[in-house]
């Protein structure tokens, strides 16, 4: 716990002050970030010998974080294209030599780039909308108090398994405790950023309700590679890939609910 804390008290303000500053700080973080948790995401499934191409999953996911930069000239579809095809050439060359599990490969290959890339792009997204700032604060704010508050009431009061098979820990009483705390402190922490409370309340629902998704996610293939973590490069807290599970699935929901309704 103590090397959770100071972890958090290093990286917690830098990522605040990149959040602040927004585009090439962002981007350059995000970049940083996506990439790291790419390659742990191949690390792991490695262990399982399922190794996807380093190349194509980098690429899908800065092509994704372009895209997100510079709407009005989309290198998506292009970019995308481009991605499948030189993950497809390295399948081809593997399977000819006669290389196993060539098309799990190559499926993971192109997953892992989208979905890091494509929900991973949506920090930009959203920091780039009216108090853009404000709503990424309120969305990763909202994502950290539901998890803690999930652990700490599953730690309680846990006695249901939320997914035994996946992630022990996870009970339906702490899950129903990070919804409970998680949505009126995300409205309390709205209306200190001078945000609409109500508008913040229902992000705070949507994260704590849905977020964990990312979290079971990367714990099955944690639990299929036989791995606890996804790294060590953050003390106390695992990888990368780890810290920023249920944050992409958060800051997507976030960026699609203030765009379109808030």
């Amino acid at each position: 716990m103590r090397l959770r804390i100071i972890s958090a008290a290093v990286l917690l303000p830098l990522v605040i002050i990149m959040l602040y500053l927004g585009g090439w700080w962002l981007f350059a973080l995000l970049g940083l970030v996506l990439s790291i948790a790419s390659w742990e995401y191949a690390e792991l499934l490695k262990l399982i010998d399922l190794k996807p191409w380093y190349v194509a999953l980098f690429l899908t996911c800065w092509l994704f974080l372009l895209d997100a930069t510079f709407p009005d000239h989309s290198l998506l579809l292009p970019g995308l294209v481009l991605a499948v095809l030189i993950g497809s050439l390295w399948v081809l060359a593997k399977f000819s030599r006669g290389q196993q599990n060539s098309i799990q490969r190559w499926a993971l290959t192109i997953a892992g780039g989208v979905y890091l890339g494509l929900l991973g792009s949506h920090f930009l997204r959203l920091r780039a909308l009216d108090n853009g700032f404000q709503w990424c604060l309120v969305a990763c704010g909202s994502t950290w108090i539901a998890d803690s508050a999930a652990f700490w009431v599953g730690r309680a009061m846990g006695k249901n398994k939320l997914a035994p098979t996946i992630s022990p820990g996870k009970t339906w009483e702490g899950y129903l405790g990070g919804i409970l705390f998680g949505t009126p402190l995300a409205a309390v922490l709205a209306w200190a950023l001078k945000l609409d409370p109500m508008h913040g309340a229902v992000v705070g629902l949507l994260v704590a309700a849905i977020s964990p998704i990312g979290d079971l996610l990367v714990s099955m293939i944690k639990r299929q590679a036989g791995s606890k973590d996804s790294g060590k490069l953050i003390p106390g807290h695992g990888g990368f890939l780890d810290r920023i599970d249920s944050l992409l699935i958060s800051v997507t929901l976030a960026t699609y609910y203030v765009g379109w309704i808030a």
